[in-house]
């Protein structure tokens, strides 16, 4: 059999990550998971979490720069494209998505991580975090959907053709309009647009995690020009909410350029966080950032 558009799309997005990049396929009650791993083996773990239909891949541009001092662990996230896979235990709801996160971490042989996602990715590593903070160090959370503020209503407009008749070419349009102004890595969009359309795809999502429970470090990136949901409205919500948060607005990132576009910035932002000691930021409010 020919390998799909897909399949081609993504063993390219591979190509591009560091030579030394790790595939890894982590058995869960709910199916395989398939974990993209990169960096020095002791070096602590940062388990990153993809936005929907950009597979753990999509962190391609961020992988070295995490990768010099982080165990960077980058996933296919269950029950979406990439090659992770859904067989045993049905996945109904998001206790069962925690219940994979926990599997996950286990079969990767760590107690305690640090957590960043993006978009979807963002509201489940958030919804973890407060499922599970003693595995937690840090969490940081990219464009977060549904974690802070609900979609705009033209935003959820524009995606309505593409979810109720997933095609390549409606995905483009859909990526053209919302990236515009900026220029999204075309290896990435070649595998975007076919992923929308694998068959099976099923995403489990469920209300707003209770991020005020969280005691620990978050950091929330927002895309100033993000037409997923108002960037001050998310970035004003997740001062006001989080006892320990740190809020940066990115300029000139929309949701989904992120985060492989332009990524030294988010990078540098994220590094920065990550590798503070932990005395230097006792003290933060919700208000710094």
């Amino acid at each position: 059999m020919s390998p799909s558009a897909f399949d081609l799309a993504y063993d390219a997005l591979l190509a591009r990550w560091p030579e030394s990049t790790e595939e890894r396929d982590i058995r869960t009650p709910f199916g395989s998971a398939r974990v993209h791993t990169y960096g020095p083996e002791d070096g602590s773990p940062l388990v990153l979490l993809p936005s929907g239909s950009a597979t753990g891949l999509s962190w391609f541009a961020n992988a070295p720069a995490l990768g010099e001092r982080h165990r960077v662990h980058a996933v296919d996230l269950v029950g979406d494209a990439g090659r992770s896979e859904r067989q045993g235990t049905p996945l109904k709801n998001a206790d069962d998505l925690m219940a994979w996160l926990d599997a996950l971490l286990d079969g990767l042989g760590i107690a305690r991580t640090h957590l960043c996602g993006h978009s979807y990715g963002a509201w489940l590593a958030a919804r973890y975090a407060v499922h599970a903070p003693q595995r937690v160090d840090r969490l940081a959370l990219v464009d977060p959907t549904q974690v802070f503020a609900g979609f705009r209503p033209g935003y959820l407009l524009r995606a309505l053709p593409s979810l109720i008749r997933p095609s390549e070419g409606r995905a483009r349009a859909f990526l053209a309009w919302e990236t515009a102004g900026t220029r999204p890595d075309e290896t990435w969009q070649r595998l975007y647009a076919p992923a929308t359309t694998v068959p099976g795809r099923k995403f489990v999502t469920g209300g707003r995690p209770r991020v005020a429970d969280l005691r620990m470090p978050v950091l929330v990136l927002v895309a100033e020009r993000s037409r997923a949901h108002r960037a001050a409205q998310v970035a004003e919500r997740a001062r006001r909410t989080l006892p320990r948060g740190e809020v940066t607005l990115l300029s000139d990132a929309t949701h989904h350029s992120l985060p492989h576009t332009a990524p030294e910035r988010l990078n540098d932002r994220l590094l920065d966080f990550l590798d503070r000691p932990l005395q230097a930021d006792r003290g933060l409010t919700s208000g710094q950032g």
